[in-house]
């Protein structure tokens, strides 16, 4: 069975979530959707990859439709990127899958505007594609369907490196690849003192460790100059954000009525949740609800606050205060679209000027590196669920794809495999470091 060759050889969403795809080839559907929006600013993997890679993306899509038996297929991409629907669109000839254009705005590639762009379907508040009848995969996740389907573990990562470098371009490193030989292969930084979005500007996460490593969901790096306005905001405290969103949040409701999620007919209204920061004696208690169902993209702090506050970080505290408490809000009246949602799009192209990174927007064309380091830390969780227990010890030998991590049968997971040939040099509950 596919479900079970994915689970061996440690396949999961490789778009950024984890979540382990033998659970979806497990599943009933009616559509497989392939999600190749790739909508945050800089990130231009997923395009290489389906320029490059299309047939192995598409068997990937066809093995997953047969898995869980969908009658058709829905494969969302941008309609500008034409080389890479021009490598497509052969491969989809005699199979029952048709291309959903996407425009070119954010974020594109939501699952829950992917779901709804595809199948005209809205997701249940809270829900999964699964409750309206649909899977979604990222293109690269697919990828490793493909290869796992021939007993190919996910051993490497595609990854883009964009931003202040010399030579922006995509490429395959073995997972556990440190950020400082990303930076090296894509020639260097151009900026003396910088900084690294994980993945990406809106959704991303800041890291200032060039040992920190990719993993399994890692789209790739993009460097900023250390003074850049995005890497101060970033590095804010938690309580000065909270701060400052107290005393000078003015109510305008523009975080909210730009809210993809609110658009879409979820009860998503972070002005509402700015309250719980001591605006009103109303407080958290009655509005912290109102960011249970923020899907935490960051349009609401980066592009539509007028005085630069921070209402996705708001929402933030608030899910998870809610989620401490044992507090689930329920959103009572089925979801409807907004009149107003097409003509809120935000554009790539704005929001990337108001990021002031329209400088660093350019191809990261795919080159064939060939790399392999010369030592990989490798985490035993880079998933959904629990980690992986180790199966290896100090001085063990092991080949590239030899299981290093496992997963119980019993436990949501995803085994991990050795990227490299060496030489066990550490193990701990966290990781295995392999000397090559």
């Amino acid at each position: 069975m596919l479900s079970e060759k994915l689970r061996e050889n440690g396949v999961v969403g490789a778009g950024g979530a984890g979540f382990p795809t033998y659970v979806k080839a497990n599943s009933k559907v009616e559509f497989v959707l392939a999600n190749g929006a790739e909508c945050e600013p800089l990130v231009h993997k997923d395009v290489e990859l389906m320029k490059n890679f299309p047939a192995e993306i598409v068997s990937g899509m066809d093995l997953m439709m047969q898995a869980t038996g969908a009658q058709r297929g829905k494969f969302g991409i941008k309609s500008k990127n034409t080389e890479a629907i021009a490598a497509i669109e052969p491969h989809l000839k005699s199979r029952p899958i048709d291309m959903v254009f996407l425009g070119d705005f954010y974020p594109s590639g939501d699952e829950y505007e992917l779901v709804y762009t595809a199948t005209g379907r809205l997701i249940p508040p809270a829900g999964i594609p699964l409750q309206v009848g649909c899977v979604v995969n990222n293109v690269e996740t697919l990828y490793n369907v493909h290869a796992a389907s021939k007993g190919v573990p996910v051993t490497e990562k595609f990854v883009s490196i964009s931003g202040a470098v010399r030579q922006p371009q995509s490429f395959w490193v073995p997972i556990g690849t440190s950020f400082r030989d990303l930076i090296e292969l894509a020639g260097g930084a151009t900026a003396p003192e910088f900084a690294m979005f994980v993945s990406g500007l809106m959704m991303g996460s800041l890291s200032l460790n060039l040992e920190d490593v990719v993993t399994k969901t890692t789209a790739g790096l993009i460097v900023l100059p250390r003074d850049h306005f995005l890497v101060s905001r970033k590095g804010r405290p938690e309580r000065e954000m909270s701060r400052i969103g107290k005393s000078a949040c003015d109510q305008c409701s523009y975080c909210t009525e730009f809210c993809p999620r609110y658009l879409l007919g979820y009860e998503v209204m972070p002005h509402k949740v700015m309250r719980s920061l001591g605006f009103t004696l109303t407080g958290s208690q009655n509005w912290n609800q109102w960011a249970q169902l923020c899907c935490s993209c960051g349009l609401c702090t980066l592009y539509a606050c007028p005085e630069d506050l921070f209402p996705r970080e708001a929402c933030d505290k608030a899910k998870a205060d809610q989620r401490a408490a044992g507090i689930k809000f329920t959103q009572q009246k089925p979801p409807t679209v907004h009149p107003m949602k097409e003509a809120r799009r935000v554009p790539l192209s704005m929001l990337r000027r108001r990021l002031k990174v329209e400088e660093y927007e350019t191809a990261t064309p795919f080159r064939n590196t060939g790399f392999t380091p010369g030592r990989v830390r490798i985490r035993l969780q880079q998933h959904a669920g629990k980690p992986a227990r180790p199966v290896v010890a100090r001085g063990d030998r092991v080949e590239k794809g030899s299981l290093i991590g496992r997963m119980e049968a019993s436990d949501l997971g995803a085994n991990i495999h050795a990227s490299i040939a060496g030489v066990v040099e550490a193990v701990t509950d966290e990781f295995v470091e392999i000397r090559g």
